[in-house]
């Protein structure tokens, strides 16, 4: 039995009409001799409805009970697309999270898969030709509704895909692939026809909106091809895939930015063992994830310790940081959030020399100042002042000529 795993957005199931060019896709596949399953995000707008429907409701709406809410937006996709499916003469079945089922831990908002009941999916299959699937959602083993986070539809597609060992995994969106760089700011930027999982994983941590992070991760431990299309055209999407040679050619293959940074500076720090732990444990604890961290040459037994987060996060993080302030001797606190990481990927860069040269002249000629560096294997983030972003981004797009490169679109 040949499965095919196809998820579709909220922009992609907004209204009738979208849900019905969404059925033609799922009748193409039928054609070709898969049987499918269908992962549906809630229509565009809807879970912002029901957040803000819970804020007026409560003042600190409880986690638990959040997920049963917005969990809705889902389940109504799915019951009106199944309903379009079996008018057209589908043999077609919906089911919720908890009815596939998909087992998670009990973090509400942002729950991890744990298990999915792939021999139950795949008797569903042998009777049914499409399954459609809520995404986004699963159940604890309380048997109480979770839902994992922003873009969990993604994750919820991906998994289920490697559970059944679909032939691939197709994300369907309002963009036509992933691209060498926001092609809102660099009008050079072009969509690639292949992207490896750790590249994408890089640009997901930045912040791109193209594939959720974990989706990603899953796609990787259990090497699903993940192609992402655009619902509104028939043109040949991006492939995430494991590397081969031809990638590794690739010195840099895109430009990633975040702007959702902020710089935060405790200065007069005592500089002894166990400071660190102490300022970055209850950050920690709280959820704050903490991404580029500087600490400077120790001077007459003090140091200043520099960090950056997002910004989404900064009351909470000040107001951590102003309670750890004199537990680790720290003499003032600073933040800016008019700071911005842009990043140079690309797999390439580990058999690679004079890449992070290359970018730092760049940016110089152009007169960016660097804040902040860091680096893994396969990236190099400068953090800058956000006013330079969309400048940072198309000097390097242009200096590692991503315009040219031998396998973009």
């Amino acid at each position: 039995m040949s499965v095919l795993v196809q998820k579709f957005g909220g922009t992609s199931v907004a209204d009738k009409e979208c849900m019905e060019r969404v059925l033609v896709r799922v009748q193409r596949a039928l054609e070709q001799g898969h049987k499918v399953v269908v992962v549906l995000s809630a229509m565009a707008g809807e879970t912002n409805r029901l957040l803000t429907m819970a804020k007026e409701w409560s003042d600190r709406p409880d986690p638990a009970e959040m997920d049963v809410l917005v969990s809705t937006g889902e389940q109504t996709s799915i019951a009106l697309f199944t309903m379009l499916c079996k008018d057209s003469g589908v043999k077609a079945r919906s089911l919720l999270g908890h009815q596939a089922p998909i087992t998670t831990d009990c973090a509400f908002g942002k729950a991890r898969i744990l298990t999915i009941d792939h021999e139950r999916i795949n008797t569903l299959l042998e009777h049914n030709d499409v399954l459609v699937v809520a995404g986004f959602q699963g159940a604890d083993c309380n048997d109480r509704i979770t839902t994992l986070g922003r873009g969990g539809s993604d994750t919820t597609a991906v998994a289920i895909a490697a559970a059944v060992k679909a032939k691939e995994c197709e994300i369907y969106t309002d963009v036509d692939g992933v691209y060498t760089t926001d092609p809102n700011i660099c009008s050079k930027a072009r969509k690639r026809n292949f992207i490896t999982y750790d590249e994408m994983l890089e640009t997901a941590s930045m912040g791109a909106k193209v594939l959720q992070i974990r989706s990603v991760e899953f796609a990787k431990k259990y090497n699903v091809p993940v192609h992402v299309r655009s619902t509104f055209s028939d043109s040949p999407g991006t492939l995430v895939t494991k590397e081969d040679k031809r990638m590794e050619a690739v010195m840099v293959s895109g430009i990633a930015l975040d702007k959702d940074q902020a710089r935060f500076t405790l200065q007069g720090v005592m500089d002894r063992p166990g400071i660190a732990a102490a300022i970055y444990t209850p950050l920690a604890e709280a959820g704050v994830v903490v991404d580029m961290i500087i600490q400077n040459t120790s001077r007459e037994g003090v140091t200043d310790m520099t960090f950056t987060a997002q910004r989404q996060d900064l009351e909470k993080t000040l107001e951590i940081l102003e309670k750890v302030k004199q537990e680790v001797g720290a003499t003032d606190l600073h933040y800016d959030t008019n700071v911005c990481k842009v990043s140079v990927i690309g797999v390439g860069m580990r058999h690679h020399s004079g890449v992070a040269a290359t970018a730092f002249n760049a940016l110089k000629d152009e007169n960016i100042n660097i804040l902040l560096i860091s680096t893994s294997e396969i990236k190099i983030t400068c953090l800058i002042e956000e006013k330079y972003t969309e400048l940072a981004v198309r000097t390097l797009h242009d200096t590692f000529e991503l315009d040219k490169g031998p396998y973009g679109g």
